[in-house]
């Protein structure tokens, strides 16, 4: 790509989903970008359903550097990549997209944050979870908690545990056992990790069941907006520590912006963005 003399060549990224317009990411993204100094960096929104990824980054000229992918993309990603890596493949769920020479590579950056979060929060040595939802988050969830020793996990259910998801609990070598979210809060009192990978509300149901906690119990919530969910109060109230979504989010955007610029990412300057812009100055950790 030439550029004309005075001319600044701007490297633009993006987050695609729908909806779309309640992401943080373009805060996060353009806090790390000042941070870095990066004035020649813009990260926008887009709304762009699952038909329409391909075409969308079909249209994408030279200038593109990378994507960050929400619901409902994660899936289609890994079709529309022209390659992807082992972490991407084994969880089914891509959330970046990198222009490489090759094509567009697809990453998964979910385990990276799911799991730095729940490290920075002290989870070390558990061996039972249990994880609400089966969908691609939740795939995400158990390669991060695989990475942190956990060999059981409880999948809690509205309805069926998707097959891919259970598979890949099995490919991790871990015991996996379905539940109702009535019948998970109930195990909650034995089973000292519980991550919820549930949109705003869908959680619910676990909170006002769940009676008690064992000591040292964490619970995290991916859903970062209205602080404190139902789920996030209800995990305080019974002793447990509480992790917010957010700190998944900032985690796994700051690897984002480590592969999009190949510069160390300010995880801290993230954190401080999302935290204004969501009005809290305490979500945990």
């Amino acid at each position: 790509m030439s550029v004309a003399p005075g001319q600044v060549l701007i490297h633009r990224a993006a987050v695609l989903g729908k909806p779309v317009a309640h992401s943080l990411s373009p805060v996060l993204h353009r806090a790390a970008y000042a941070a870095l100094g990066l004035t020649d960096w813009r990260y926008d929104a887009y709304e762009v359903d699952a038909p329409g990824l391909a075409d969308f980054i079909g249209g994408l000229g030279p200038s593109w550097r990378g994507l960050s992918l929400t619901m409902p993309l994660k899936e289609e990603a890994l079709l529309v990549a022209s390659g992807s890596s082992a972490v991407a493949l084994r969880t089914g769920a891509v959330n970046t997209l990198l222009r490489t020479p090759e094509g567009w590579r697809g990453e998964n950056t979910d385990v990276h944050g799911i799991r730095t979060a729940l490290a920075e929060a002290g989870v070390a040595g558990t061996e039972r979870a249990i994880v609400l939802g089966s969908g691609a988050t939740a795939r995400s969830a158990l390669a991060a908690l695989a990475d942190l020793g956990v060999s059981t996990v409880v999948l809690g259910v509205r309805n069926a545990a998707r097959e891919s998801t259970l598979a890949q609990a099995r490919d991790h070598g871990m015991t996996v056992a379905e539940a109702s979210f009535e019948e998970a809060a109930g195990l909650a009192a034995q089973i000292p990790l519980v991550l919820s990978t549930l949109p705003a509300g869908a959680a619910d149901g676990f909170a006002a069941a769940a009676g008690s906690v064992p000591d040292g119990a964490v619970w995290m919530d991916a859903v970062y907006a209205g602080w404190p969910t139902p789920l996030a109060s209800a995990g305080e109230e019974l002793g447990a520590r509480v992790v917010s979504g957010l700190e998944m989010l900032v985690h796994q955007g700051a690897e984002q912006v480590r592969l999009m610029t190949g510069l160390e990412p300010p995880v801290e300057a993230m954190q401080q963005a999302g935290r204004a812009a969501l009005g809290a100055t305490s979500l945990h950790p």
